[in-house]
């Protein structure tokens, strides 16, 4: 199956460049999986697509404001710094620019000197190792200086940083949102619960490798990124017995989709683990863990749209988006949103 064959007319204007404020107030579209039918409702609306016995699956990941901007100790230069990974303790895996500038043994400076960082290696890809420096703790020194690390299609400035984050994020680590829960209020996931419907957490730390473009002809020789996961018992326990009472398991994002494919797929059942997952889901894959998805709409030939064609079929999806653009959906992070149900 070649890339090309997941390409769609995407309109530029329709690139959702700025969050409602109203995060309920997003459009939702829903496709029916058995009938390929398409309903157009609003995301406030998503309680009449759930029941009693049901379970959604979120991911509690938390952005990191990864975006740092400093000067090189000794010259004075700018140099821009984006975190990747934390490697153990202060040390990071990250990227920067102009990365030619960052040698081993160059010191960099932040907010004035609150925040340093040292280079210890220089990677084959290109990135680095730095080992920071600071006084007190680091997350709160990286939410002072820090920015939010948006996708390279959003050309705005965000006013809030919080309206990057879902409402229940909490497990530090993403170098992106997983943008399908950002349409949840603390009040409709209550209202969700009062209805009967579970609400379980699992964490995937989402990497940069979600806005990387497909660079390959055929699917079968793309790679993807490996990404941090983490299942509790307790979520383990709630899936199980969710299944064995015949509710439907419903995945927030197509981050928690690959988490629960990855432990269906090594395991068989759903149990406590952690670990790094690069599945990689596009047709004729079959999904085992899930019997929906919440999601945005997702870029053109991306892995995203490839995912999401496993579980609801290709024809149907592109149909689907077709008449997204047709009804002038908002794309993308800040975007509406689609039930496959």
């Amino acid at each position: 199956m070649k890339v090309e064959d997941f390409d769609f007319d995407l309109p530029e204007e329709l690139i959702a460049q700025t969050p409602l404020q109203d995060r309920t107030a997003s459009r939702l579209l829903v496709l029916h999986r058995d009938t390929k039918e398409v309903e157009h409702e609003h995301f406030r609306d998503i309680t009449n697509y759930l029941r009693k016995g049901d379970c959604l699956v979120l991911n509690d990941t938390r952005v990191l404001p990864a975006r740092l901007y400093g000067v090189k100790e000794d010259t004075g230069a700018k140099i821009e710094v984006l975190l990747l990974h934390q490697i153990e303790g202060d040390r990071w895996e990250v990227l920067v620019k102009p990365a030619k500038r960052v040698k081993v043994g160059t010191t960099l400076k932040f907010g004035d000197g609150k925040l340093t960082a040292t280079c210890s290696e220089v990677q084959e890809h290109g990135g680095r190792i730095l080992e920071f420096s600071y006084n007190g703790i680091f997350y709160e020194v990286l939410d002072e200086l820090g920015e939010m690390p948006l996708p390279p299609y959003i050309k705005e400035q965000l006013p809030e940083k919080e309206r990057y984050q879902t409402v229940y994020a909490k497990e530090q680590g993403s170098a992106a949102a997983p943008t399908a829960g950002l349409h949840f209020t603390t009040e409709l996931l209550e209202e969700i619960k009062a209805m009967g419907v579970t609400i379980a957490f699992i964490t995937l730390h989402v990497g940069l490798g979600t806005f990387r473009p497909v660079s390959v002809e055929s699917i079968d020789d793309h790679k993807m990124h490996s990404e941090f996961y983490r299942i509790t018992k307790e979520t383990a326990d709630t899936l199980n017995q969710v299944r064995e009472n015949g509710g439907r398991i419903i995945s927030v994002g197509t981050t928690s989709t690959r988490t629960l494919e990855t432990i269906i797929r090594d395991y068989g059942t759903f149990q406590e683990a952690s670990g790094w997952t690069d599945i990689f889901i596009y047709p004729p894959y079959e999904v085992k863990a899930i019997d929906g998805l919440i999601t945005n709409f997702h870029l053109p030939k991306s892995t995203l749209i490839m995912l999401i064609s496993a579980i609801a079929g290709k024809e149907a999806v592109l149909s689907a988006y077709h008449e997204a653009v047709q009804e002038r959906y908002r794309f993308f992070s800040f975007g509406d949103a689609m039930l496959i149900i």
